[in-house]
């Protein structure tokens, strides 16, 4: 299948569509659930509330330093489970494919799937493939659904930041969406940028373990971290003041961002959470995500203040504040 391309019939429900998901999907991806092969997959019933999300990918270039889509849709859908403190058990696998694609970037892409999954801990159990005329799908789009568990008297949400919170980040800001934009435009740095893409269910169980205090956690991923800070402010009714000399910016990311006009604060990430906790809690929560490697470089932020509700500012290194607005419109488009 290796020298083949995507055809229609791939996804007509016969014959080609059968070797397709035989020889490349239940091959790669199969588990005890997917090759049930039902309409619907029976799983087994859990202890806790079920936590469900749901995402699309549309990502432009498909392959980028750091990962390709299938490492993007099954982290970013893991991630969206983990940052409401659920534990990510399965998700669901949607490709929308378009005609000509070449089947051995498929495999690659459905290879880093599996992978994701592994290095996650979940399994993909149901799915769909569709295909469609050329030029309708810009290559491949693919949409996954994750379902979780969260314990009970767990309760983590955007609207549980409070005046004498601290807000924390697992490590350096803006990789992502800078990486995506140096391989969209052909740009080479001094510093190769690379996408942070990573799942982060590992780093946030070490800091649900820690303490059963913190009230928010998100993933600054289109918008990046001013958007998601604002998000926060505007859920909790508080104010969010972070601090400029405490941003962790690669001097990569700093220089193409000046470079191209953009703010570090805007630019997407995909493997990098926010946690908010009590400041008594801080040193707790440090010290467990500096004990996991995507938590090395986790540093304290910003704190949650009472003054100017529902806004975000930046106090700068020349001792000034300025305001943090929502972004208006989307500051690189298709990076996820």
């Amino acid at each position: 299948m290796l020298n083949e391309r995507i055809l229609l019939s791939h996804g007509a429900g016969g014959g080609a569509s059968q070797r397709l998901l035989d020889e490349l999907f239940f091959h790669i991806l199969g588990n005890e659930y997917l090759l049930q092969k039902n309409d619907a997959v029976v799983l087994p019933s859990v202890q806790g509330r079920i936590a469900l999300s749901t995402d699309s990918f549309v990502v432009q270039p498909l392959f980028f330093r750091g990962g390709n889509i299938g490492k993007l849709a099954v982290c970013g859908t893991v991630n969206d489970l983990a940052v409401q403190g659920a534990t990510p058990l399965y998700l669901t696998l949607g490709l929308i494919i378009e005609e000509g694609f070449l089947m051995a970037d498929l495999l690659k892409i459905v290879e880093s799937i599996a992978e994701t999954c592994a290095a996650a801990g979940v399994k993909i159990v149901a799915g769909d493939t569709k295909v469609v005329n050329k030029g309708q799908a810009d290559g491949l789009y693919i949409n996954t659904t994750g379902i979780g568990v969260v314990p009970e008297g767990r309760n983590i949400s955007g609207s549980l930041a409070m005046p004498g919170d601290v807000v924390i980040i697992n490590g350096t800001i803006g990789e992502h969406g800078m990486a995506i934009m140096s391989e969209r435009s052909g740009i080479s740095w001094e510093t190769d940028l690379m996408s942070d893409c990573a799942p982060l269910n590992g780093l946030i169980e070490r800091i649900l373990t820690a303490t059963e205090e913190v009230h928010v956690m998100r993933d600054p991923t289109r918008g990046g971290v001013a958007t998601t800070l604002n998000e926060i402010a505007a859920q909790s009714g508080v104010g969010i003041r972070l601090n400029e000399t405490d941003l962790p910016i690669t001097d990569g990311v700093r220089g193409a961002c000046e470079m191209l006009g953009f703010d570090p604060l805007y630019v997407a990430n995909e493997g990098k959470v926010l946690v908010i906790v009590p400041q008594s809690q801080a040193e707790k929560v440090l010290s467990a995500m500096h004990d996991h490697p995507l938590g090395r470089q986790a540093v304290i932020i910003g704190e949650v203040i009472a003054d100017h509700p529902g806004l975000v500012t930046l106090r700068t290194g020349f001792g000034g504040e300025r305001i943090l607005d929502m972004l208006e419109g989307e500051l690189l488009p298709r990076i996820c």
